[in-house]
């Protein structure tokens, strides 16, 4: 994560307006949080009034993105990155916020059989490495050592984690395992700053989250991006709980005409080669964004009972370009 601008509000614009006198739609924009593009969207009876509460919404999810970040530091603030630093050495004081959050991360690895695996960040790192020298130098873009990367899946196992809740402490006991959460991080973020909203909208980075419907009832619609750059491959219907969508597509590099994309299978190590898109609907955004990882590593059979657990839908894309539905889906929440 890159902070990026200090206070990166880009844009606000009316969109639509409402009955005279009523509330009216707003949208606003930030690019300095969990290093994407954030869109807060929403009613309010005047501008000033929706620029204050979209302050408020950011400057929360600041603070979960200085908690979850896991590349700097921030002065005042223990940080993943701090438990990281720490690993082998002593367990570290942290925030109940990381607290919370890892203990989703571990109902999630447990529950996945380990396809979602929040523990796997010495093996993440070596692709996130290989990937910045890609971008910056694509012409020596080259993969991450193999020797390495089988070194590294050594110390991936989420049991070497240990949270105390009594004494909010993290204290990783492998001295080479280190945690990365950006499978879950930014949807968590998401779902906690939205708790209390109503009539509201946040697209953070594609991790998107609806706190009830637009003022007069009616659901937000969702597209589900098409991955070749055409029309949305579907649209959703959202009213309370979020849509997140997970690509072969966005994040990745090239070496010798083949993409490396940024989800990696925690069983092999190496990009997912299942699906170019996976979306899931669920309610909860945490949930929802740690789903689509495991579903993009998963095969549809072991997809569709992961699903089932959690009440949540999905569409998948192959590599083919078909599309699957899961049982029931419905395409609303």
């Amino acid at each position: 994560m890159r902070r990026g601008a200090a206070l990166a509000l880009i844009l606000l614009c009316l969109l639509t307006a409402g009955c005279a006198g009523g509330p009216k739609q707003y949208e606003v924009t930030y690019w300095d949080l969990f290093d994407t593009v954030t869109v807060i969207k929403g009613y309010a009876g005047s501008q000033e009034d929706f620029t204050a509460r979209a302050q408020a919404l950011h400057d929360q999810l600041w603070e979960y993105h200085q908690l979850y970040d896991i590349y700097h530091d921030y002065e005042g603030v223990v940080n993943l990155k701090t438990v990281n630093d720490a690993a082998g050495t002593a367990p570290v004081k942290v925030d109940r916020r990381i607290i919370d959050l890892l203990l989703l991360c571990r109902e999630l690895y447990d529950r996945s059989g380990g396809a979602v695996n929040a523990a796997m960040g010495s093996v993440l790192s070596l692709w996130h490495e290989a990937r910045e020298a890609a971008l910056e130098d694509p012409e020596n873009a080259a993969l991450p050592d193999g020797e390495a990367l089988a070194a590294a899946m050594d110390h991936m196992d989420f049991d070497a984690v240990v949270i105390d809740e009594a004494a909010s402490t993290v204290f990783l006991t492998d001295p080479d395992q280190r945690l990365d959460v950006g499978a879950v991080a930014k949807g968590y973020a998401a779902a906690r700053v939205t708790e209390e909203e109503e009539a509201l909208i946040l697209n953070l980075g594609g991790n998107v989250c609806a706190a009830g419907p637009k003022t007069g009832g009616d659901p937000w619609v969702v597209a589900v991006p098409d991955p070749s750059g055409g029309e949305a491959l579907t649209n959703l219907s959202l009213t309370r709980g979020a849509v997140v969508t997970s690509g072969d597509y966005q994040r990745y590099f090239t070496v010798e005409g083949e993409n490396y994309h940024h989800i990696v299978d925690p069983a092999t190590g190496w990009p997912a080669r299942y699906w170019q898109e996976v979306t899931v609907l669920c309610a909860d955004s945490g949930t929802a964004d740690a789903l689509s990882t495991a579903l993009f590593v998963l095969d549809r059979e072991a997809g569709e009972s992961l699903l089932a657990e959690y009440g949540a839908q999905a569409i998948w894309l192959d590599r083919e370009g078909n599309l699957f539905y899961s049982t029931g889906f419905t395409g609303a929440l």
